[in-house]
């Protein structure tokens, strides 16, 4: 976009993977039975569904054919391959996770960016 895109212009990158959210849950759980398994049970047992908010989006799908199109982008991964590697880094960096859970990182971005932040 930086080299080819025209300035002003937006663009939408997609994975050309329109699913349910539910299906997006229920692919993270799998995930994580295979690389964390919980010591009984499996995770999509913890899915717990609430009603029904107005507005709620049930999907979510982004429109990527202008960028293809005008500047030959194509996703490198896919949706699956994609939403493995984001768990996996999850699980990798959990002391990340944890300071971001207790609020830690703010220490961080107000030593390193103060007011500006």
């Amino acid at each position: 976009m930086l080299k080819r895109g025209r300035a002003g212009e937006v663009y939408n990158v997609g994975g050309k993977s329109e699913l349910k959210n539910i299906e997006v849950v229920q692919g993270i759980c799998a995930i994580l039975d295979e690389l964390r398994p919980r010591a009984s049970g499996r995770y999509v047992e913890q899915i717990a569904y609430v009603k029904h908010r107005p507005v709620h989006d049930r999907r979510y799908a982004i429109d990527s054919r202008k960028i293809e199109s005008e500047l030959g982008w194509i996703p490198a991964v896919t949706f699956a391959s994609g939403l493995r590697q984001t768990v996996e880094w999850y699980l990798g960096n959990t002391a990340w996770v944890a300071d971001v859970q207790s609020g830690a990182y703010r220490q961080w971005i107000d030593t390193h960016y103060g007011a500006a932040a």
